[in-house]
């Protein structure tokens, strides 16, 4: 038996309104966990959209500051967590990740309302979860995901703009990373039916960040809740999310991963480079991007995305990011202890990835001088 679940979700500036109907029916007593600015936001709107009904919010709790195992027992050991019959999980990837971990391990439902556009992890069915130190951990598995997603666009558009900024760089990752590491198995149509719909849909990510995302830009930093700005957060939470949810077997088959590659992996590498740890998580995935596809020797694929790179300030250099060429070994080192370092259609050394990421950087600063 093969079971999948797929987001489910409401946007808009009044989409607390739909909680009751959708939630009411897992229970009454809810446990609500989040990060302290995301609950400040959201918990004032929420309260309003709930009043007069019997669905009882528990007082906020803050899940600890990093998406870690700890964290997460620490919350489920929580009598209020505990007896609840269903888990609130309010804020961005981190708050997310820990919410869904815990309501994981304690067989809870969970809902999600995330307060910023900066990544999918409402919608997916894996946490991605750290060392207490904030270095990259492992993935784990819940059942499934949350059964709803709401997001209040509102909210959203008031949220700093560096967060859809970045998660821009994170989601526009899909379709190269999927491509890249099911692309053995999509030209032998060695695929199963789910990571087949994944790796297509993950092509709108792609088409809807060039196409939206200067404009989302403009409306996120005058805190307009407009049409591009939805656009992009439904690229960014939900069409990102789905194909995570698509291109992972999360069974205890583990058939298949195909959700992400080396962009990611580029990223888990500049977790213990203190610099670039510094910086926002889909910053530097977008970064290894360019790193994917100059690995890929898809350098006019790569060249071609600059032009986007620039307007939206992402980063496509190593100095973008704090990263030095001393700092290489180490993030090499990381990097290919990760399962996704596997994830290529043919195998990688650690002097291939470093040469790719010098590469990267030099033909970005080429680029760069001509187009000043």
């Amino acid at each position: 038996m093969n079971t999948l679940y797929l987001p489910a979700w409401s946007i808009g500036p009044d989409c607390y309104k739909e909680v009751y109907d959708i939630a009411r029916p897992y229970g009454k007593k809810v446990a609500i966990i989040g990060g302290h600015t995301a609950l400040s936001k959201a918990m004032p709107k929420l309260k309003a959209a709930l009043e007069g009904t019997d669905l009882e919010l528990g007082e906020p709790i803050w899940f600890g500051g990093e998406a870690s195992y700890e964290n997460a027992a620490m919350l489920e050991a929580m009598p209020e967590v505990k007896d609840a019959d269903m888990i609130f999980g309010v804020g961005g990837g981190r708050a997310m990740d820990t919410a869904k971990c815990a309501a994981g391990h304690l067989n809870k439902p969970i809902f999600a309302f995330p307060t910023l556009a900066s990544n999918c992890a409402s919608c997916t069915t894996l946490c991605v979860m750290y060392y207490p130190d904030g270095a990259m951990r492992d993935l784990y598995y819940p059942k499934r995901c949350a059964i709803h997603t709401f997001m209040d666009s509102e909210i959203i558009a008031n949220s700093p703009a560096e967060y859809v900024w970045a998660g821009i760089g994170d989601s526009l990752a899909k379709e190269f990373e999927s491509e890249f590491a099911a692309r053995n198995d999509l030209a032998a149509f060695n695929i199963q039916h789910a990571p087949l719909m994944g790796t297509s849909i993950a092509k709108c990510c792609t088409s809807a960040f060039l196409h939206y995302g200067e404009k989302a830009m403009e409306q996120i930093r005058n805190h307009v809740d407009g049409y591009e700005l939805q656009q992009v957060t439904l690229g960014i939470v939900i069409t990102a999310g789905m194909v995570s949810n698509l291109t992972v077997d999360t069974s205890v088959k583990n058939e298949y991963f195909y959700n992400d590659s080396i962009a990611h992996g580029f990223y888990y590498g500049c977790t213990v480079c203190p610099g670039a740890h510094k910086h926002l998580h889909g910053e530097v995935v977008s970064l290894g991007i360019l790193v994917l596809l100059t690995l890929d020797k898809q350098f006019e694929k790569r060249d071609s995305l600059f032009p986007f790179y620039k307007a939206l300030g992402l980063p496509m250099t190593m100095e973008a990011i704090e990263l030095t060429e001393a700092d290489l070994p180490t993030l090499v080192e990381k990097s290919s202890s990760m399962d996704n370092w596997n994830y290529v259609p043919t195998p990688i050394t650690k002097e291939q990835f470093t040469q790719a990421i010098l590469d990267t950087d030099k033909a970005a600063k080429e680029w760069l001088a001509a187009h000043q």
